[in-house]
């Protein structure tokens, strides 16, 4: 690590988080009184962090495969916090699944709940799944794509965490395709420090899955297809676990 690359990616990350409350104000009273203003403040600031990125610290990015235009269940590997910009910027009408303690950040909370974000309480396993399932049904009436994370959390590249359950309940409830993504992301943007490292970060749309599994196939086949995507994104990044 150099100490100019070092440099630019804090000036990245103070860059982003100012132009973060530009945006968010600039477009505050479209946003108000329109969730479609309030998608376009979000995309803006999507696009303005990915320009950045590349520019400050040499990291392109990538999506490929399709993007999901239709009501759908997205299911993504999540590994920093620009598989969020992609993936959002991606589709053209996306809500996170989020967790509570996300409201409380300023810009971001509010923009959240604008577009649609479902926030859920993971304190007790039962009632934030009771909790997540009641709040997608009421917003059923509201298209998108419902992006989860089916693993909860970030994960960085190497290391393993279960996939949870709840992801399985809301393909089985809602009756939609889910699309899964990988991702290589944290290998250049990691899960924590500043440093963000130069090269092409990829999040990858697979084929669908279709309605109708049972939770516990689904789950199985969900997480064969991203972790092994992932894996080959990451060893295409030059990421070696060992």
């Amino acid at each position: 690590m150099t100490p100019i690359r070092w440099l630019l990616s804090l000036v990245f990350i103070i860059q982003m988080y100012l132009a973060m409350a530009v945006i968010a104000v600039l477009f505050a009273p479209w946003a108000l009184f329109s969730r479609h203003g309030a998608r376009v403040a979000c995309k803006t600031f999507c696009r303005w962090v990915i320009f950045t990125l590349r520019a400050l610290c040499g990291t392109r990015s990538e999506v490929r495969g399709t993007p999901p235009t239709g009501e759908c269940i997205i299911a993504a590997k999540h590994q920093s916090f620009l598989d969020i910009i992609l993936i959002f910027n991606a589709v053209p009408a996306g809500k996170f699944i989020m967790k509570r303690e996300l409201l409380y950040t300023p810009f971001l909370g509010q923009y959240a709940l604008r577009i649609g974000c479902v926030p859920v309480n993971r304190g007790k396993r039962g009632a934030a799944i009771a909790k997540m399932k009641a709040d997608v049904a009421k917003g059923t009436a509201e298209p998108g794509q419902l992006i989860i994370y089916p693993q909860g959390t970030r994960v960085a590249p190497g290391a393993t965490k279960p996939y949870k359950v709840g992801t399985g309940l809301l393909y089985e409830q809602l009756g939609q395709p889910c699309h899964p993504v990988a991702a290589n992301v944290g290998v250049f943007w990691p899960k924590h420090g500043i440093l963000r490292k130069p090269g092409l970060a990829v999040v990858e749309f697979l084929d669908p899955i279709a309605p109708g599994l049972a939770i516990p196939d689904f789950m199985a086949r969900l997480e064969a297809e991203v972790e092994t995507y992932s894996n080959r994104l990451m060893a295409e990044a030059g990421f070696s676990a060992r």
